[in-house]
């Protein structure tokens, strides 16, 4: 997680891998849109832009490269603002719905949003790549403990767990990958 300070601007900038940013408070911009408290701003690899924030923010970013300076747009790809409230919630199983938020089945990655229900339990599965969870609201728990709002749960291949939740929980999940059960 990380604070951006207000007044902020970034210089302008290219990405090498991509980028997801969850703003928790304030709101990011850049040239092609602001992203705003509770919404996923995604900067795909190759994507050039600034970054500001006139009141600052609290951000979490999942990178998966880095950055390089640029000199100019040109024709590199845009990044893009996901209002999450926008988004359907579908049934995944009983007692969870989910928002997928983006998706590139080429890789097997994906960003979802997940409601879990009070007394909702995923049955044991096995992690076929990684998966990384930020709680929004709410707590859920496994076999390593409990997870509460604001915490960060890393679950890397291969791991086999349990969910449970007691009172309901809206986790924000990045996953490498599928899962299985067991």
């Amino acid at each position: 997680m990380s604070r951006i300070e207000p007044e902020t601007h970034l210089p302008l900038h290219r990405h090498v891998g991509d980028e997801f940013v969850f703003v928790i408070e304030g709101a990011l911009s850049d040239e092609f849109g602001t992203v705003t408290a509770g919404n996923l701003g995604y900067r795909p690899h190759g994507c050039v832009h600034t970054v500001s924030s006139k009141n600052g923010a609290t951000v979490l970013a999942v990178i998966s490269g880095g950055v390089e300076p640029a000199t100019a747009i040109g024709d590199a790809p845009p990044s893009q603002v996901f209002t999450l409230s926008d988004l359907p919630w579908v049934d995944a199983m009983p007692g969870v719905k989910q928002k997928r938020v983006w998706e590139d089945p080429a890789s097997a990655r994906r960003v979802l949003l997940a409601r879990f229900e009070p007394g909702a339990t995923l049955p044991p599965h096995r992690h076929v790549g990684d998966e990384l969870i930020f709680l929004i609201e709410g707590a859920n728990a496994d076999e390593a403990g409990t997870v509460a709002t604001g915490n960060l749960s890393y679950r890397p291949n291969g791991c086999v767990h349990t969910v449970t939740t007691t009172n309901g929980a809206t986790v924000l999940a990045f996953v490498w990958g599928h899962t299985e059960p067991v």
